[in-house]
């Protein structure tokens, strides 16, 4: 009955567009930074973070989406893109604790390449911390590849990529 309830849970999960400054956005943003703040050794700073500013998280320099669960904001994730307009970079990827174990990551990420291809962007790029173990498996689940460094990002340890077909 716990898989059936699991599988009913994740039908109810719709992930939309949304200005990176709605008060959902926010709301899952905030807790994003919190949850980075308590996990990263020394803490989190998001001044001090490469920029995914909400300008830059919506057409035509990027996106952002919102997965919603019964009304309910969840999780988000960002696209910006970065270079020629062939590159792009996965942002503020985040679900909130309870949704985790739905594939609502899996699914935002599926979404944010979609978007990407739309775009026209060849690329996806993003970066990711150590203590980040879940996130690292789910890019290596979905074909992202790690690579050199590819920005300063002072939080990051690890860097992967992903190119885009069709």
């Amino acid at each position: 009955m716990t898989e059936v309830e699991r599988l009913m849970r994740a039908s109810a999960v719709e992930i939309r567009l949304e200005p990176a400054d709605s008060t959902a956005a926010r709301l899952c943003l905030e807790a994003y930074f919190r949850e980075l703040a308590d996990r990263f050794e020394g803490g989190f700073d998001h001044a001090k973070s490469i920029s995914a500013s909400p300008d830059e998280l919506r057409p035509p320099a990027g996106a952002f989406l919102i997965a919603r669960l019964a009304g309910e904001p969840i999780g988000c994730g960002g696209l910006k893109i970065v270079e020629d307009q062939t590159i792009g970079e996965v942002k503020r990827m985040w679900v909130r604790s309870d949704a985790r174990g739905l594939g609502v990551g899996r699914r935002i990420l599926e979404n944010l390449e979609t978007l990407a291809r739309r775009f026209g962007l060849r690329t996806l790029r993003l970066d990711t911390n150590r203590t980040l173990k879940e996130a690292q498996a789910l890019y290596r689940r979905c074909g992202y590849v790690e690579v050199e460094p590819f920005n300063n990002q002072p939080y990051a340890q690890h860097w992967f990529e992903k190119t885009l077909l069709g």
